[in-house]
């Protein structure tokens, strides 16, 4: 089973690292790139976005969720293609806040790091 459909979209594959940590990596492909012919930046945050909720989840108790509240990126160097690789860590993880910090590497070159919140919270009850 798939970890979610948007990274199946772009082809993203998510692993566990180690305890409070994950690991995602994605190949290149024609539909990830801008018309100056690198990876689009939207697909670099997403890793990141898709890598800190990934580290967070399991640190979840039973009937809570999280949601992103604010990632800050910066991109370092373009990616012109290969595989590219993002680990996350958690940096503090309280009741109701997080703070993730993920790496994004190009073969051995840091192309961008991010930071970013998440809210933790009980997951709301759906009325029919």
């Amino acid at each position: 089973m798939s970890y979610h459909p948007f990274a199946d979209h772009i082809g993203l594959h998510v692993s566990d690292a180690g305890e409070n940590e994950s690991l995602c990596t994605l190949v290149a492909k024609d539909e990830l790139y801008n018309p100056h012919k690198v990876i689009h930046g939207g697909v670099l945050y997403s890793m990141a976005d898709t890598g800190m909720g990934a580290a967070l989840y399991p640190t979840l108790q039973e009937g809570e969720i999280c949601a992103t509240v604010e990632i800050k990126i910066n991109y370092f160097k373009p990616v012109f293609g290969g595989e590219i690789t993002c680990r996350t860590v958690i940096v503090n993880r309280g009741k109701t806040l997080a703070n993730l910090e993920s790496e994004i590497w190009s073969d051995d070159i840091l192309v961008a790091k991010a930071n970013g919140s998440y809210a933790i919270y009980p997951l709301p009850k759906i009325i029919p």
